[in-house]
């Protein structure tokens, strides 16, 4: 395989057409049959596979180049999501202004070329896979969520995911509640995931205030976790927060398996929580 077919091969089991703005081949590879995968790859990786011989180098989280840039563009994916919830759209725009303004700041400070530059240098192929491995874990957490009923409660969902999905019981990390109680209803659900990053407090905000009763983040830091739960604990909503590394491991693990069926030898490292 080539880089070009592993990002292609990322796009057909996500069900993307294009190559998402967060993701790109820094430094093109062909023949590759041995593939170091983990969700954070930087410079120093590149000179261990070389070292080890690896042929390519795949990173989950963007490392530089075009994904670097054009990072803030994947936000959008918030917008439209919250949309397909009922949102309007006026308020989903509002909700992520500013996260995709600090974004652009973000992206214009950013050393772009940094770790781009070494894999040129070393001549290993360098490429990043975002959004599209976390399309896949998004439609995992999604099912396990479509087997469920508004009446089922946070812990029956909590347990679902975990029986469902390895990754959640290998974790060092466990399924937090944020907002709410193990015993609520779930109600109106929404996997607010595979958007980039979080959208924090004001996308949280915009699901809650627009009959949605459990938002699904990955992660949230705790002055949003905070505010939501000041804002939202009495109202019978629920912030559901899975895990970043577990819930990134969710899509990666079968792109993995899919590389392997096509013959390469894939070694994770960085983080992947094992299935």
């Amino acid at each position: 395989m080539n880089t070009t077919e592993i990002m292609q091969l990322s796009l057909e089991m996500s069900g993307f057409d294009e190559v998402p703005a967060d993701s790109a081949i820094y430094h093109p590879g062909k023949n590759i049959k041995k593939a170091l995968i983990g969700i954070d790859l930087d410079a120093p990786e590149l000179f261990y596979a070389k070292d080890a011989g690896y042929d390519l180098v795949i990173s989950h989280h963007p490392k530089g180049g075009d994904s670097t840039i054009n990072f803030p563009k994947v936000l959008q994916r918030h917008v439209e999501m919250m949309i397909e919830h009922g949102v309007p759209k006026a308020i989903a725009e509002a909700a992520m202004r500013e996260t995709i303004y600090d974004a652009e700041c973000r992206a214009q400070i950013a050393n772009y070329d940094h770790a781009p530059s070494f894999a040129r240098h070393l001549n290993v192929a360098y490429m990043n896979i975002h959004l599209a491995l976390d399309e896949i874990g998004r439609k995992l957490m999604a099912s396990s969520v479509h087997k469920l009923t508004p009446t089922s409660s946070v812990n029956d969902l909590i347990k679902t995911f975990k029986a469902d999905m390895s990754e959640f019981r290998n974790a060092k990390t466990d399924i937090d509640i944020r907002v709410g109680e193990a015993k609520n209803k779930i109600g109106r659900v929404a996997v607010a995931h595979a958007c980039g990053t979080n959208g924090g407090y004001p996308v949280a905000k915009a699901y809650f205030d627009h009959g949605i009763d459990t938002v699904i983040y990955i992660h949230c830091e705790g002055a949003a976790s905070r505010t939501l739960k000041d804002e939202f604990q009495k109202k019978n909503k629920n912030l559901i927060i899975t895990g970043h590394i577990a819930s990134d491991s969710l899509g990666i693990n079968p792109f993995i398996a899919a590389l392997e069926e096509r013959g390469l030898r894939v070694t994770p490292v960085s983080g992947i929580v094992p299935q």
